[in-house]
């Protein structure tokens, strides 16, 4: 793995760890496409990078989470059931689902069309409900948005979609579901690292932590022009276009394994 590999990653990390389209099968895809050769470095660099996305949530929320401390409350509520099923499910998913391209393919179009039906189904129940505040979501929302966030230990699932589709199944606006996705994001992706780094310490060799320093800046850098672009998308649109891309991206996948 070299230092163009972690920029091209980095990248990819920034720009969709927040879009409900997976960045782990973004990444796993991106990483066999460029035909970086397996080794626990690259497992724990594809994980670890989400450090910078993390960075970029505190850096854009810090006010927001001040000027609205029981947002922290609801967020635990939230983390929670994700913490306990994922603890439950690490060996399962680290052995296992990582990198199997059929399961990543599989999640991708079932998730696409569950995505499509949900914006629908709620579109005339979330315009109606789009100017509520944030702080509005309840805590029992918090915790079942945990638990659909703790499907996304299925690499594929992405938990941005995962918790978008819980929220818009609970009646959470469009807006409002974003925002906590990405607050949400912020203990959950810190566990996990945490708990990777722990399970399998990097030894890092040579110029690898070059690598995966780069490889965190720029996750960081690009993860606020995410942000900050999936904001505005909202504004005017849907989630129907993420679903469609899913679906699209799935076919592909399947189509390249079967080549």
């Amino acid at each position: 793995m070299n230092i163009l590999h972690s920029l091209i990653l980095g990248i990819i990390e920034g720009i969709t760890e927040f879009l409900p389209i997976s960045s782990t099968a973004h990444l796993i895809i991106t990483a066999k496409a460029l035909k970086i050769p397996s080794s626990d470095f690259l497992d724990s660099f594809l994980i670890s990078i989400q450090l910078g996305a993390i960075l970029s949530v505190a850096v854009l929320y810090a006010q927001t989470i001040i000027r609205q401390p029981r947002l922290i409350l609801k967020i635990t509520a939230a983390f929670i059931p994700t913490a306990i099923i994922g603890l439950a499910s690490y060996k399962l998913a680290k052995t296992y689902l990582f990198e199997s391209l059929p399961l990543i393919a599989g999640a991708l179009l079932v998730g696409g069309i569950i995505l499509i039906v949900l914006e629908k189904y709620f579109a005339q129940h979330q315009r109606q409900n789009d100017e509520q505040s944030l702080a509005r979501i309840s805590y029992r929302q918090a915790a079942y948005i945990g638990i659909f966030q703790s499907l996304a230990i299925v690499p594929g699932v992405s938990r941005s979609a995962a918790t978008i589709m819980g929220g818009l199944a609970l009646g959470v606006s469009r807006k409002n579901i974003v925002e906590f996705s990405f607050l949400l994001a912020l203990p959950t992706m810190a566990a996990a690292t945490a708990l990777d780094l722990y399970k399998t310490p990097p030894l890092l060799q040579g110029n690898e932590a070059i690598i995966w320093l780069i490889g965190l800046a720029v996750s960081f850098i690009t993860a606020i022009l995410g942000i900050k672009f999936f904001l505005k998308f909202i504004q005017k649109n849907n989630f129907q276009v993420f679903g469609w891309y899913r679906i699209i991206l799935g076919i592909i996948i399947f189509a390249w394994i079967l080549l």
